[in-house]
């Protein structure tokens, strides 16, 4: 993911795990094919990232979506606070690395650059990690990658890049087997194979699906391959996922799969007009950059990237789906917690100004009230305060503990 959610609201946090996303277009039992058909995970690369696709347009997400970054400004300083503070962990080396993971057009960087001290901020060597093509008007002092650097010392920050990791998706069919869903460019949908291999290991362990015809699950382990690997490229520093995510005692039964356009939510549909995007299982990630990893992917008509699909798998926002270099070093464990925990961390608070400052200084006092009011909704209960942060040290104590 880029990060991006809706401009007029937010993107669902996922509080009713039960409800469905607008219905894909389903025909199961129509008349024969009349059109090839992939899973979603070459589906979604093709259509999001392909040439012409819906985040390589000239508008940028923040044409369709609003996320915390776009929220306020609020966020960017809270970063900042953060990267100070991974910094000091660090023994204020001669250069820190900031990189902003899934970077849209900057917007994140640009933010966390602005609020750095003086000091902190000319030793900051800040990349912005993304696809689509640099913004004429950013920064010059940002570097542009569509991959992020291999030896990172400071903090990777990917606000919304998981969730837009193309996944597959599995449903039940009648008897009770998980079988990969295929879908057209049009949004119809076909069962294909079972899941196999590593796959079906990753639904066991992570998304278990009862033998009830229907249940559906994204499969996540190219999440969790993009996670790790993007973690291996930290060599001591701090690296933070936050996304809108689920966790293994509440998966929703029939999945997260769904559309954006235009700031509203749709059926997705894989032909370049909207954005597809899943709710991540964060606790999966978390366990990810120390787990065992398997390579062996069947090679089927669910994997064959239609055609202008990108395929360079180091690539950012899907890439990164390979097992880590560095699988032998040590890690300490992740943590997983809420925004409205993590901000609050970080010293972001919602309390109101005293009354009494609008008598003594009542322009103060205005600022200090909408200040209030863009924190409250950083951390709001239902919204952006419900996100998850994943947060992985790696040579540093945790520097929100």
């Amino acid at each position: 993911m880029t990060d991006e959610t809706a401009p007029e609201a937010e993107r669902p946090a996922g509080d009713e795990p039960g409800a469905r996303a607008p219905d894909a277009p389903r025909d199961r039992h129509g008349p024969p094919e009349v059109t090839q058909r992939h899973g979603w995970r070459a589906a979604t690369e093709a259509a999001l990232y392909g040439p012409g696709g819906f985040y390589r347009r000239p508008e940028g997400p923040a044409g369709h979506f609003r996320t915390s970054v776009h929220a306020s400004p609020l966020f960017a300083q809270a970063v900042a606070r953060l990267l100070c503070r991974v910094d000091e962990a660090l023994g204020q080396p001669p250069e820190l690395d900031f990189i902003d993971m899934g970077a849209g057009r900057g917007e994140l960087v640009t933010g966390v650059l602005a609020a750095l001290p003086s000091e902190v901020s000319a030793r900051t060597r800040a990349y912005a990690v993304e696809l689509a093509g640099r913004p004429a008007a950013l920064n010059g002092r940002i570097t542009w990658l569509d991959t992020p650097p291999a030896a990172v010392t400071g903090l990777l920050f990917a606000n919304e890049w998981l969730d837009n990791v193309p996944v597959d998706v599995a449903e039940v069919d009648p008897s009770g087997v998980p079988r990969l869903v295929l879908v057209g460019d049009d949004g119809t949908e076909r069962l294909g194979a079972p899941v196999t291999g590593a796959e079906a290991d990753w639904l066991d362990r992570w998304w278990p699906l009862p033998a009830e015809e229907g249940l559906r699950a994204e499969i996540g382990l190219p999440r969790d391959l993009a996670w790790a690997s993007a973690v291996d490229r930290v060599v001591r520093g701090l690296a933070v996922a936050v996304d809108y995510a689920h966790a293994l005692d509440a998966r929703p039964p029939f999945g997260t799969l769904t559309g954006f356009r235009e700031g509203r939510e749709t059926a997705p549909v894989p032909d370049g007009s909207c954005d597809i995007t899943a709710h991540v299982a964060l606790d999966a990630c978390a366990a990810a950059p120390t787990a065992p990893t398997r390579s062996d992917e069947p090679d089927d008509e669910a994997r064959t990237p239609p055609p202008g699909a990108a395929r360079n798998q180091l690539r950012t926002p899907s890439g990164t789906a390979q097992a880590p270099s560095n699988a032998a070093r040590t890690l300490p464990a992740a943590r997983l917690l809420t925004q409205r925990a993590a901000l609050r961390a970080l010293d972001l608070t919602s309390a109101r100004p005293p009354l009494a400052l609008a008598s003594t200084d009542p322009a103060a006092y205005v600022r200090a009230l909408a200040s209030a009011g863009e924190a409250a909704e950083l951390t709001a209960p239902g919204g952006l305060g419900d996100f998850g942060w994943l947060i992985q040290p790696v040579g540093i104590a945790d520097p929100l503990a």
